[in-house]
C-alpha cells in the first residue's frame, strides 16, 4: 500500500475510522465516523505519508445518516483545512467488484491498538444491493483481520489500486467475518460531485469530463436554476421520466443522467442542451402588454364601484369599457371586457392581466375568477395575472422611485426574498428601513388584513414585488399546514415561496406565478397546495407609458 498514501485515519470524539482523499482538500468517510463533529474536532492523518502532519476537517456534505435509522446515507465529505500534496484515489468502474469470479478487495483500517493501520481482505457477493444501498462483503479466509471498528470509511481497492467502494458497516464481534460496502454508484447518489470522478460503463471519459465542465460553468453563471426543465428537454421518449420530486440542483440532474439513464447517448444529449443554454443570448427583459382592470369607489354608496378596462398597445392606453356597478356584478363585467381587450393587443404580445384595486380589495381572489360563463378556467391560470394598490399606482413619488429601481434591476438573474414572517415582532419602522433601499421582493406570511401595519410599509416603499398567502394561518395556534406540530402555514408558505422564486428574474415573476397557480389547480388536493392562494403584487411603471387616467363615472 506504499503507493496509496491517500488512505487516511479519521478521529472524531470517541470514534476512530478511515477515509480516503478524492481531491487536494476533500476526503470521503462514513457519516457515523464524524457523528460528533458538532461538538468535537475532526482530525485527519495520512499514515502512508506522516510528513503531511495532522489536519483538521469540517463536514461539507452529509448523506443524511442518523443513528438507528437503518444506517442509510452513511457518507460524509470532509473539507480539510489545507491542500494535501498527495495524489488522490482513482475510482474503478461501478460493478467491477461483483464480477465472477469475485476479485479480492483490500481495506486499510485502524482497529483498536493499531494506529498505524491494518489490512483486511474481503470479496463482494454478486446479486442485488441490500436495501438498494449496500453490497455484502465476506472474508476471503477464516483467519486474518476482520472488519472491526476502525475500518468504517475505508476504501475497498482492487488489485490495480482503484477504489470500488467504501466500508460502511462492520461486524461487532471479532469472529463475525461479514460487512457492508457502499458501492461508488450509491456514494454518488449522496454526493453528486463524485460522478465527475467515476468512470461510467457505456460513457466515454471525454463525454463525462465535458458534461461536468459544462455543469461547473452553468453553476458559475447561474444558469443551473431549472434542472427539471433541462432534464425533460434533453431526454427522449424512451428515457426515464422526471423522477418524483425533481432535482435539487443541476449537478444532481447530471449525476442522475450518468447513473440512472440506460442510454449512453443521454449524457451527450444532456451536455449538448446545457451547452446551447450557455451560448444562448441573455434573455430579454419581459416586455409585457398589460390589460388593466381598474376598480375604485364610485362615491354612490358602499356597494357601488366604478370599473374600467383598458389595453396598452405600443405604449398607448386604449379604453375598452367603463361602468358603475354593484360589487356583485363586477366579475361578469370584467369577464366580458377582458376578452374584448385582447382585440386591442399586438399579435404575439405577452399579455399581462393587471388589477388595480383599492387597498381593501387587495386580497380579493381575482386569480380564481373564471374566464367566462362558458370557460371555467381561473383567470390566474389562463394568463399571467397581478394586482397592484390603487393609491400606489397613482403616486407620482412611488412611480418615480419604482422606475429607478426597475432600471437598476435590468436583466437581474434573481433577487432575495425579504421575509415578513408569521407573528413577526419587527417594528414597522425597522421593516421600512429594511425594505426601502435594497429590497426587490417582499414575501408576507399573512394576508393584508392580518398585518395591516406591515402591508402599509410594503405598499408605501418602492418594493417592486410583494407576494403573500391570501389565507395565512388558521386560528391562533399557528399549527402546521396539516395540523401537525411542524412549521405554521405561513412559515411553510414562505419556505416554499423562497425556493420557487430563487434565481427567477423579477420581470419574469408573473409568468412563474401563473405556472405555480396551474400546478396548484391541477394537484390532487388543490386546497392543500401551498400556492393555491398565492397573490402577486407586481408593479413596473415602464409597462404603463402614460400616467394612469382617472376613472370616470359614466351615466347609464
Amino acid at each position: 500500500m506504499s503507493g496509496a498514501a491517500w488512505h487516511a485515519r479519521v478521529e472524531c470524539g470517541r470514534e476512530v475510522g478511515a477515509g480516503f482523499l478524492v481531491s487536494a482538500r476533500r476526503l470521503l468517510t462514513c457519516a457515523h465516523v464524524v457523528r460528533w463533529a458538532d461538538r468535537a474536532p475532526v482530525t485527519v492523518t495520512f499514515p502512508g505519508r506522516r510528513a503531511v502532519g495532522e489536519l483538521s476537517g469540517t463536514v461539507a456534505v452529509h448523506g443524511g445518516w442518523r443513528d438507528g435509522a437503518a444506517d442509510l446515507g452513511d457518507l460524509a465529505v470532509l473539507d480539510l483545512d489545507r491542500e494535501v500534496p498527495l495524489t488522490p484515489a482513482v475510482f474503478a468502474r461501478p460493478g467491477t467488484e461483483r464480477t465472477v469470479p469475485a476479485p479480492e478487495l483490500i481495506a486499510y483500517g485502524f482497529p483498536k491498538g493499531y494506529d498505524e493501520g491494518m489490512l483486511a481482505s474481503y470479496r463482494a457477493l454478486p446479486g442485488p444491493l441490500i436495501s438498494d444501498e449496500w453490497v455484502q462483503l465476506e472474508a476471503l479466509t477464516g483467519h486474518g483481520q476482520p472488519l472491526a471498528a476502525g475500518f468504517s470509511g475505508a476504501a475497498l481497492t482492487l488489485a490495480d489500486g482503484t477504489v470500488a467502494g467504501m466500508v460502511a458497516a462492520v461486524a461487532g464481534a471479532r469472529d463475525v467475518r461479514v460487512g457492508r460496502m457502499l458501492p461508488v454508484e450509491v456514494m454518488a447518489r449522496y454526493w453528486p460531485e463524485l460522478g465527475e470522478l467515476v468512470p461510467t460503463p457505456g460513457h466515454r471519459a471525454d463525454a463525462r469530463r465535458r458534461l461536468y465542465a459544462l455543469v461547473r460553468r452553468a453553476e458559475e453563471t447561474g444558469l443551473g436554476r431549472e434542472p427539471d426543465r433541462l432534464y425533460v428537454s434533453a431526454m427522449d421518449a424512451f428515457d426515464p421520466p422526471l423522477p418524483e420530486g425533481g432535482f435539487a440542483s443541476l449537478r444532481e440532474a447530471a449525476a442522475y443522467v450518468q447513473w440512472e439513464v440506460p442510454d449512453p447517448a443521454a449524457v451527450a444529449r444532456f451536455a449538448d442542451r446545457l451547452e446551447e443554454l450557455l451560448h444562448a443570448p441573455p434573455p430579454r427583459a419581459a416586455t409585457w402588454s398589460p390589460i388593466v382592470v381598474e376598480i375604485d369607489h364610485s362615491g354612490a354608496g358602499a356597494d357601488r364601484v366604478t370599473v374600467e378596462v383598458s389595453a396598452y398597445r405600443n405604449g398607448q392606453r386604449r379604453p375598452v369599457g367603463s361602468r358603475r356597478l354593484a360589487r356583485g356584478a363586477v366579475r361578469s363585467f370584467v369577464q366580458e371586457r377582458v376578452d374584448e381587450a385582447f382585440t386591442q393587443l399586438d399579435p404575439g404580445a405577452d399579455e399581462l392581466l393587471t388589477f388595480v384595486l383599492p387597498r381593501e380589495w387587495l386580497n380579493e381572489p381575482v386569480a380564481h375568477w373564471e374566464c367566462g360563463e362558458d370557460d371555467s378556467t381561473p383567470l390566474g391560470c389562463a394568463y399571467p395575472l397581478v394586482v397592484t394598490d390603487r393609491s400606489r399606482h397613482r403616486s407620482g413619488r412611488l412611480r418615480h422611485q419604482l422606475r429607478k429601481k426597475w432600471d437598476r434591476l435590468g436583466g437581474s438573474p434573481g433577487a432575495t426574498l425579504h421575509r415578513v414572517d408569521c407573528g413577526t415582532r419587527e417594528r414597522p419602522a425597522g421593516l421600512r428601513k429594511r425594505l426601502r433601499d435594497d429590497a426587490e421582493l417582499a414575501g408576507f406570511a399573512t394576508p393584508p388584513s392580518a398585518a395591516p401595519e406591515y402591508f402599509e410599509v410594503g405598499l408605501n416603499v418602492p418594493v417592486p414585488v410583494l407576494l403573500w398567502s391570501r389565507r395565512g394561518c388558521h386560528g391562533n395556534g399557528h399549527d402546521g399546514p396539516d395540523g401537525t406540530d411542524g412549521p405554521c402555514y405561513g412559515t411553510a408558505f414562505l419556505d416554499e415561496l423562497a425556493l420557487s422564486v430563487a434565481g427567477v428574474p423579477p420581470a419574469e415573476l408573473p409568468r412563474l406565478v401563473r405556472e405555480l397557480r396551474e400546478t396548484a389547480d391541477a394537484a390532487d388536493d388543490p386546497d392543500g397546495h401551498w400556492a393555491r392562494d398565492l397573490q402577486l403584487l407586481w408593479d413596473d411603471p415602464r409597462c404603463f407609458a402614460e400616467p394612469p387616467a382617472l376613472l370616470h363615472s359614466p351615466v347609464g
